[in-house]
């Protein structure tokens, strides 16, 4: 994916964040004011734990929108996985402010009911005015911030418009304890006038409400416990979908933990300890693309276990023996006699490597092939010098005799169009050729391989020193020649 691909959304994600946390801010900032002013003018305790509300409102919007402007740079050396998670820990700064307004205004509440001191306030239409202003632009502010922050996976950006969506139904307990007490004044009514403390106890729970859910998630976060969208339902049916992937075995483990608004997820699959290299890959980019469908740009690392599987027949567990002590074998030969097995393999070794390391090699690897199959009995191993040394023009030679004689057979055959990629090996002694032929594309098989079967049998009467040919059969409209 080229630069201008993803940088363009990340700085569109960006702006968008940044603008909405700014709002919030001049939002915050204005309805704190006013509260404040109208709570000193009237004296009413449930106005000035608003404005205590609002002003910590305020500066949760300050971090957030700190937080917002850092948490979307990109992985340095310093934070490999990012700067996301300084949401988190904006989050879990307003977590503390929220609380210690709490603390202060249960203080101020509970004192005003005991000693019966401010209860009296000053009738006014001002506070009734800065409510249903307040209410107004929460809700406003609060829609903006979820929209924003369900769009681009911000945790900071969650947290406030929670908060301010809350802030409404505090307003409301407000208006409502002022209600009562400028009533329990007009008709002398004293329960009443203890309405405006209680509401701001009313305010107090519900801070307390609302810090005590953003404690956890953003809490969760920083400890790294795996997010609630990716629990139950949706691990079920990752694991489902990992397991439905074809080459893996089993799902051992599916580990994911969020910064910010990226996923990491590490997996470990349990895959056929005899596939190869590139299937390996193929695999990895099948469950990488499945935890993705998931988890929309999740950073996924996969741990492949090697695993033996029930479909593996007695060759295929005797390379993977052979394959774990990294050692090269082949032309593998399992014979069953009276219900027991005889194996005949060849090893390749380092042409300088001393008899006895080679001999105790051997001993070492026959061993774990019985232990893998305790049906074999009897193992023969041929031991082969792998050479080390450069080849020389003498071999050289005669291998470009060899690639000239077996055209001039092909050529005896008018459905070979081109014999191409002539390799001669040598092992011991003995001579292999392999090469590639092309034929006519809508040649059909039983004929290709009558076609290949006398070109081998042509080209031995031609090199009888030559014990092996292989042939690899493509079309003619084949392009990787």
């Amino acid at each position: 994916m080229s630069a201008v691909v993803t940088n363009e959304p990340a700085e569109q994600m960006h702006t968008a964040k940044r603008s909405a946390a700014l709002a919030s801010v001049g939002a915050a900032l204005v309805i704190t004011l006013l509260k404040l002013l109208t709570g000193i003018l009237t004296g009413s305790l449930g106005m000035l734990s608003e404005a205590a509300h609002s002003g910590i409102d305020l500066i949760a919007a300050a971090i957030t929108l700190f937080s917002v402007n850092v948490s979307d740079r990109p992985a340095d050396e310093d934070h490999n996985y990012g700067h996301g998670k300084i949401e988190s820990l904006s989050a879990f700064a307003e977590t503390v402010l929220m609380l210690g307004s709490c603390v202060w205004i249960l203080a101020e509440a509970i004192k005003r009911i005991v000693s019966r001191d401010h209860l009296v306030l000053k009738p006014s239409i001002w506070p009734f005015l800065v409510l249903f202003l307040s209410i107004a632009v929460d809700y406003t502010r609060s829609r903006n911030l979820h929209k924003v922050a369900l769009a681009h996976s911000s945790e900071a950006l969650e947290a406030d418009a929670i908060h301010f969506g809350t802030d409404m139904w505090s307003s409301f307990a407000v208006l409502i304890g002022l209600c009562a007490t400028f009533a329990g004044q007009h008709w002398h009514l004293p329960q009443l006038e203890l309405a405006d403390p209680v509401a701001a106890i009313i305010v107090s729970a519900i801070i307390l409400r609302v810090s005590w859910q953003l404690a956890r998630r953003t809490i969760d976060t920083l400890l790294d416990a795996t997010p609630a969208e990716t629990r139950a339902q949706m691990r079920r049916d990752l694991i489902r979908d990992l397991k439905a992937i074809d080459g893996v075995i089993s799902v051992d483990r599916v580990r994911t933990r969020r910064s910010g608004a990226n996923y990491f997820a590490d997996l470990t699959l349990g895959m056929p300890r005899n596939v190869t290299f590139q299937r390996s890959e193929q695999i990895t980019k099948a469950a990488t693309e499945s935890v993705q469908r998931q988890l929309p740009g999740a950073d996924v690392v996969v741990h492949s276990v090697p695993t033996a599987t029930i479909a593996e027949s007695v060759h295929d567990r005797i390379r993977a023996v052979a394959a774990q002590s990294n050692l090269a074998i082949h032309d593998v030969s399992v014979q069953q006699f009276d219900g027991a097995l005889h194996v005949e393999q060849h090893l390749e070794v380092d042409e300088t490597l001393p008899l006895r390391s080679a001999h105790a090699m051997v001993t070492q690897l026959e061993a774990e092939i019985r232990r893998e199959v305790p049906r074999i009995t009897t193992i023969l191993t041929h031991i082969e010098s792998e050479p080390a040394t450069i080849e020389q023009p003498s071999s050289l030679d005669r291998d470009r005799q060899l690639e000239m004689r077996l055209r001039r057979v092909a050529r005896t055959f008018p459905e070979i169009l081109d014999i191409h990629e002539v390799l001669v090996t040598k092992t011991s002694d003995r001579i292999q050729v392999n090469c590639h032929c092309t034929l006519p594309d809508d040649l059909p098989m039983a004929k290709v391989h009558d076609v290949i079967t006398a070109l081998e049998g042509a080209f031995r009467l031609e090199a009888p020193e030559v014990a092996r040919l292989l042939i690899h059969p493509e079309p003619a409209t084949d392009n990787r020649r």
